[in-house]
């Protein structure tokens, strides 16, 4: 298997939804995940490891007039973890919001979700608040910050 990150494109919809079902809960829709390859305020990476299919996909948000852009949706196949796709797709999100203008993305997480809590450790994103009973199921979540500092001060 060998993933190749690209942004995603109206013929992913299946491959996307089939990522969401690892989800108990807080799915998105066919018609949510239309709209977000649709919509200029959001940005749609996937990874695609043929013949397997999509492995991996990650929606950012932007809206206008805020300099924070927001992490909506990250999902590695369970077969493909391990293999640092969620990284790869968290760095993509980050220069996408980069050159977008933006200066931080945020992101809500489920509060029992260890492996995805330690990959936005390690990328330096921040517990800002915690968010009792956030989930669709009563989860809670946290909700996490990361500056992000311009190419010229790395």
């Amino acid at each position: 298997m060998k993933p190749r990150l690209r942004r995603a494109r109206a013929g992913d919809v299946d491959g996307m939804l089939d990522l969401e079902r690892h989800f108990p809960g807080d799915r998105m829709s066919r018609a949510s995940v239309r709209r977000f390859l649709r919509v200029p305020s959001a940005r749609v990476w996937v990874v695609d490891a043929p013949p397997h299919g999509l492995v991996g996909a990650l929606i950012l948000l932007m809206r206008r007039n805020s300099t924070t852009a927001r992490l909506y949706s990250v999902v590695v196949d369970p077969r493909a973890r391990g293999l640092g796709l969620g990284r790869r797709l968290v760095q993509a999100a980050e220069r996408g919001a980069r050159a977008a203008g933006c200066d931080a993305v945020s992101l809500e997480v489920r509060e029992d979700n260890a492996a995805a809590r330690a990959l936005y450790a390690r990328l330096g994103y921040v517990e800002r608040q915690r968010l009792p009973g956030y989930y669709d199921d009563g989860g809670n979540g946290l909700r996490l910050r990361k500056a992000l500092t311009s190419r010229r001060a790395r």
